[in-house]
């Protein structure tokens, strides 16, 4: 691995910074080169499972929001740039490979091992926070194949998409006669909301213009066919395009896809607030808790909190400006995680976990199956523990090529961030109160422009000269 220094957080609760930092120092022990099994810093991360090395396609792309704040100690692309060296004549990229071989692993209720089709959402936000343009250019052929293939062989004659309910990688979830899913639906609008966006970084308007228009399609569809105006919920849908009653947290993708209105996104923060729905001691369970099938040990997708779901819905909560409820729900989800890290039985050795409890502390149980939950299952848990620590509970919004850095907090707090790399730009922020009054310390090696936003109270962008500054907040 490069001997360059991770980013240093500062936080007033120094267990959520041990966590933080042991993250990094696990994060080495998982990139293998598939050859010999060894520690690589040019293999793979990847999970050793019963001496199977399979590369998953959802676990590389959620796990890229975390890798790109290594300051390039781990590169957030290269598993990404697995999948597209994978595709096929036809567009085709398929869910998990098995990297000894390179073959595609699908199975009997996912035969074109289809995924969740999100690459875009990643590739957005490996420009935000590299600047590559080059990069956008030379992926977009193969970004258009893959959502070609999918459109040829998953569209349906009512503009929805109908792919197996497997592909969602839920296996127990109590999703029964699905045949068009909420989630697969609204990650292709995602997938085409991001395209679009892709598309005007690169000045293309007729590639903007086509997946704008393709997002605005999928978007009336999920609205007018999944919503259910009565319990303010969206669902799955039979072959008859009637809704399931079958409430699940696939229900909350639309949010991450900006496809409810605010009063739509309303109902679902109230779902999210009640304890008898979504509101869960833990944040966010996968199954409602009024569900008969909920269960409170977790049972693998009834009821328990995964950290990749949890952080979907507060990236969801984002695209809505509920700010407090994302860090608040942050804080939760890393309290309950530090449990399970930390356990009070001494008997019970404690680690990072691939899932949770939903209404307690401690780890997700599964009777059908002793492997899970998988042990520190970083793929996962940094998440939680990088990204969600660096952007939702300190408050950091960081783009590169629009050289700014905005930081959102409820209040003002000892916490800042130390040396993180900004491409050639090393930047350094933090709060502490002194005898003037709250000041923000900075250091930069280049210009950048700093907004704050202390919510309800004050919000200003100011141009930050490279060197050393500060501000008194009192001041702004």
């Amino acid at each position: 691995m490069n001997k360059r220094d991770f980013p240093k957080i500062h936080f007033y609760d120094q267990d959520f910074v041990d966590i933080y930092d042991k993250t990094w120092s696990w994060l080495q022990d998982y990139w293998l080169n598939p050859e010999t099994n060894e520690q690589s810093a040019d293999g793979y991360f990847l999970y050793p499972q019963n001496d199977e090395l399979v590369i998953s396609q959802f676990e590389s792309i959620v796990s890229s929001f975390f890798l790109v704040y290594s300051n390039r100690n781990f590169p957030a692309n290269q598993n990404l740039d697995y999948f597209y060296s994978k595709q096929e004549e036809n567009g085709a990229i398929r869910w998990k490979y098995d990297i000894k071989t390179g073959n595609p692993v699908v199975s009997k209720n996912n035969p074109e091992g289809t995924g969740l089709p999100l690459f875009a959402w990643a590739e957005y936000n490996l420009y935000h926070k590299s600047a590559n343009k080059k990069r956008v250019k030379e992926i977009m052929p193969v970004l258009q194949k893959y959502m070609t293939w999918i459109e040829e062989h998953f569209k349906c004659e009512n503009g929805l998409y109908s792919t197996p309910v497997a592909a969602s990688e839920m296996p127990n979830s109590p999703r029964v006669n699905v045949k068009y899913a909420v989630d697969f639906n609204s990650c292709l609008a995602i997938s085409a909301l991001y395209m679009s966006a892709l598309g005007d970084i690169l000045n293309d308007k007729d590639l903007s213009f086509i997946y704008k228009r393709m997002y605005f399609s999928l978007k009336t569809r999920i609205n007018s066919k999944m919503w259910d105006p009565e319990t303010g919920f969206y669902y799955d849908l039979d072959e008859n395009e009637q809704r399931l009653p079958c409430k699940t947290i696939a229900g909350f993708w639309p949010m991450l896809a900006e496809i409810p209105n605010e009063d739509k996104a309303d109902c679902l923060v109230d779902h999210l607030t009640n304890p008898n729905s979504f509101g869960t001691d833990h944040p966010f369970p996968t199954l409602s808790a009024d569900d008969p099938h909920f269960s409170e040990d977790g049972e693998a997708f009834c009821g328990s909190v995964f950290p990749s779901l949890t952080f979907m819905v507060i990236k969801g909560l984002e695209k809505y400006q509920k700010w407090d409820l994302a860090r608040e729900s942050s804080i939760r989800h890393l309290y309950h995680i530090l449990d399970a890290l930390f356990p009070d039985n001494a008997q019970t050795k404690g680690d990072l976990w691939e899932a949770y409890l939903p209404t307690k502390s401690g780890i997700a149980k599964y009777s059908a199956d002793e492997s899970f939950p998988r042990k520190r299952y970083l793929q996962y848990a940094g998440l939680s523990t990088i990204a969600l620590m660096i952007e939702n509970v300190i408050g950091l919004s960081i783009s590169l090529p629009r050289k700014t850095v905005d930081w959102i907090i409820p209040n003002l707090e000892i916490m800042g961030i130390e040396n993180l790399s900004l491409k050639r730009n090393l930047i350094t922020i933090l709060s502490n109160k002194s005898t003037r009054g709250w000041e923000i310390h900075m250091e930069s090696e280049k210009l950048y422009y700093f907004t704050i936003n202390i919510l309800g109270q004050k919000k200003k962008t100011l141009p930050i000269p490279s060197g050393k500054c500060s501000m008194l907040i009192d001041k702004l």
